[in-house]
């Protein structure tokens, strides 16, 4: 699976700096869009469609993703998916030069563009393994973690300059120029690993288009009976889909926090953002160095203890407690890549490599539906208990659910 002792170690970085750039310059134009549909229309509504465009593919795509990605080798996967992204922003670019942008397009290049990354995330996350020695997993999780998080966070600070100097359209062909430069990294790299299932793709192409898609749906279900079979694994996946549920409206309610409870400015509101992110970060160098706790499953669940504790605190303080909250907000950022890494690592390890990308594939769906579930629920009850009152009531969930899942004798014994 590995080949030679030092080789994997300059694949990976080959791949992982061009990953870098390419989630600098998505991010930088993910920020974009949101400025512009915010500029043209003020509209919160629209806001939510946009993100609702973002990560509707993951959900939809995403259970079918994971079996294509499985099928091809990786590298055929990521260069396909950065150089039909690539693509997608330059219709945009294209569009934009012919006059104003409408909001519809922007809409629609979301929407494909996450298609693209419903392909793209899976083969990142199932070619570790394929290439890197069991051993360093987890580590090497942490790595990806940072890199991911620092482009995001380098990403949205570069923004902030473009955006107003040169517009847009710049904006979008950064964006290709990164896809572009992710596509020569994975070239560069002569990745040779994935697409173990190339014999029953051979043996379909005589098949009609109905035939190939119940091979493709028959697939994926194998893929979700063998994630079934890692009795550990199947039941951290679902109190991670819990865990999602109680997240994902802390995060949209971050803002109201601190301008509403603290009585703080947007800029203080983007402190709190950046010190989350810094937390991140530093969780992630950690993870990296560290390797986590020896059980991999009692370092996520405390990550989930962790998180759940800052969560609470945060909720308790008073109006003047503003500095406390960026403490907490820390704290929150620091647990986030020990409670995700070792998950990560545990799937790449235990699930044979032919089915990496289904398992992926899977893994992310699930938790793009529990992301929307979670904020719909919130948009129901925050605003009639309060964004404290929620954080002390996503806090506690959080602390009991790390309570759950250590109960759960299959997650106790995962390592063994």
């Amino acid at each position: 699976m590995t080949d030679g002792k030092d080789s994997w170690k300059a694949k990976l970085a080959c791949v992982w700096g061009g990953e870098l750039v390419s989630v600098l310059t998505s991010s930088i134009l993910q920020m974009g869009f949101v400025w512009h549909i915010t500029l043209t229309t003020n509209s919160a509504s629209m806001l939510s469609l946009a993100s609702l465009a973002g990560f509707l593919p993951l959900a939809l795509f995403g259970t079918f993703a994971g079996a294509v990605v499985d099928r091809l080798p990786l590298r055929v996967t990521l260069v396909g998916a950065d150089l039909f992204i690539a693509a997608v922003s330059a219709v945009v670019a294209v569009v934009s030069l012919t006059g104003a942008l409408p909001v519809w397009v922007v809409m629609a290049a979301l929407f494909v563009r996450a298609i693209g990354s419903s392909l793209h995330t899976p083969a990142f996350q199932a070619l570790t393994p394929l290439v890197a020695p069991a051993e360093h997993l987890t580590r090497l999780a942490g790595v990806t973690q940072a890199v991911q998080s620092g482009g995001y966070i380098l990403g949205t600070a570069i923004a902030a300059v473009i955006y107003p100097l040169w517009g847009l359209t710049a904006m979008i062909a950064l964006d290709v120029a990164g896809a572009l430069i992710a596509t020569a990294a994975v070239l560069v790299a002569r990745l040779n690993v994935g697409g173990a299932g190339q014999g029953t793709q051979a043996g379909e192409k005589d098949l009609g288009l109905a035939a190939q898609a119940r091979a493709l749906a028959a697939e994926t279900a194998d893929g979700y009976r063998v994630l079934r079979g890692y009795r550990g694994l199947f039941a951290l996946l679902w109190c991670g889909f819990a865990f999602t549920l109680v997240f994902s409206p802390i995060s949209a309610l971050f803002p109201l926090m601190t301008l509403d409870h603290f009585g703080g400015t947007t800029g203080d509101a983007a402190t709190a953002e950046i010190v989350f992110s810094v937390g991140m970060i530093a969780g992630s160098a950690l993870l990296t160095a560290t390797g986590g706790l020896k059980n991999r499953a009692l370092t996520v669940v405390a990550a989930t203890a962790l998180y759940g504790v800052a969560t609470l605190a945060a909720g308790l303080l008073d109006a003047g407690g503003f500095v406390a909250f960026l403490a907490m907000s820390f704290l929150m950022g620091l647990s986030s890549p020990f409670y995700s890494g070792p998950q990560t690592a545990l799937m790449q390890e235990k699930v044979p490599p032919e089915y990496l990308g289904r398992v992926f594939g899977l893994y992310g769906a699930i938790m793009s539906w529990a992301l929307p579930l979670g904020l719909a629920f919130s948009s129901v009850f925050a605003d009639a208990v309060g964004a404290p009152a929620w954080f002390v009531g996503a806090g506690a969930a959080m602390a009991l659910l790390a309570g759950v899942t250590w109960s759960i004798p299959a997650i106790r014994r995962i390592e063994e």
